[in-house]
This record gives C-alpha cells, sequence and structure tokens, in this order.
C-alpha cells in the first residue's frame, strides 16, 4: 500500500510539473492580423 501512494504521488507532481511546463513553453496564441470592414451608417 504504501508503494501505490507513493507511485501516485510521484504521477501528481510529475503532472502538475509537466501543467506548469507546459503553461510557460507552450505557444497557444493565436495568429493575429488586422482586418479593416467598411461600415455604411444611413443618418435619417
Amino acid at each position: 500500500m504504501r508503494y501505490l501512494l507513493r507511485g501516485l504521488v510521484y504521477l501528481v507532481v510529475l503532472g502538475a510539473l509537466g501543467l506548469a511546463a507546459f503553461a510557460y513553453l507552450g505557444d497557444l496564441s493565436p495568429v493575429q492580423h488586422e482586418m479593416s470592414i467598411p461600415v455604411r451608417i444611413d443618418g435619417n
């Protein structure tokens, strides 16, 4: 039982480190570009 608990703690710590590394190193930002759309306003 002790080895099972130790393995589970090891996996949780390893997962947390992996998630932190992905958050800092992973580039998930979308590609941005400028877009202009003409708007027609009817002034009555």
